[in-house]
């Protein structure tokens, strides 16, 4: 699974990397959300499948914050990109005439470099909470990887104080891009209404079609993690729904855009002729 998801993410780059044809906005953003997917499911998959063949469970401190702090960090950036992409489709089809203007290289390399400062910004400001924590030797963690909300459970001083500061964290790091996505369907679907024909309403439909059902699948998959985890307190149940978030999801994802793009299928077919 693990390779799956790795070898397919890194033919979506390669893909948009070699094909002229590629080279515009929503190809350039989804190469980047391909390079999120790949360090995402990195920082658990590998060493749960290192557990697993060693027999071995056992995480230093730093290692388990080093761990809960890229998984933060490309988790959210995933977030962002994805926030970034509904703009991107917001502007295609609300704003055709402006769209080469409006989503010119500049502006989108901006988005993109802005979009992870944001999420190594969260990722920073979730270690910082969880490093001012005491904890006891030979903690067990009941997860397969470092979760903030698994360390806040585990620690031995008062985490009342943190928990608000954590939950407010994820409220800004995460409702605003919820927000953002949910306001840029809002405008696409109200401009896809006033369109007269049907053809003309499922091809502007058609292009957001597969970013609409990556978000689903995100949020969906990642509000699922949490809500399983805050109504089960069955530790198996949480790992499984945990499982599904960090590798089945980034796995799904190029094969979502793949399977519903023929400009993915051709660029990706001219590419694995090349390399054969």
């Amino acid at each position: 699974m693990y390779l799956v998801t790795v070898l397919g993410n890194l033919l979506i780059i390669l893909a948009v990397s070699s094909d002229p044809h590629l080279h515009t906005p929503m190809y350039f953003f989804l190469s980047h959300l391909s390079l999120a997917d790949i360090g995402f499911t990195s920082t658990t998959i590998p060493k749960m499948i290192w557990d697993i063949q060693t027999h071995s469970r056992v995480i230093s401190y730093v290692g388990c914050i080093t761990q809960m702090s890229f998984f933060i960090l490309f988790g959210c950036w995933d977030s962002v990109l994805l926030t970034v992409m509904a703009y991107d489709r917001f502007v295609a089809i609300c704003h055709p005439l402006h769209y080469s203007v409006i989503m010119n290289p500049r502006f989108c390399s901006q988005l993109v470099v802005m979009s992870f400062l944001i999420s190594l910004l969260d990722s920073q400001l979730h270690c910082l909470m969880i490093s001012r924590l005491s904890f006891c030797t030979n903690v067990d963690i009941p997860h397969f990887f470092c979760d903030a909300p698994q360390l806040l459970n585990l620690a031995c001083n008062d985490t009342s104080t943190h928990n608000i500061l954590i939950y407010f964290i994820v409220a800004i790091f995460g409702g605003v891009p919820v927000s953002g996505i949910l306001f840029s369907y809002y405008r696409i679907i109200s401009s896809i209404l006033r369109v007269p024909s049907p053809g003309g309403k499922y091809k502007a439909f058609s292009t957001c079609a597969s970013h609409l059902s990556v978000v689903c699948l995100f949020y969906g998959t990642g509000l699922g993690v949490y809500l399983s985890s805050a109504v089960s307190h069955s530790p198996r149940k949480s790992a499984v729904a945990s499982v599904m978030y960090t590798a089945v999801t980034p796995m799904l994802n190029p094969f979502i855009y793949s399977l519903r793009n023929r400009d993915i299928k051709r660029a990706m077919r001219r590419l694995l002729n090349r390399i054969a």
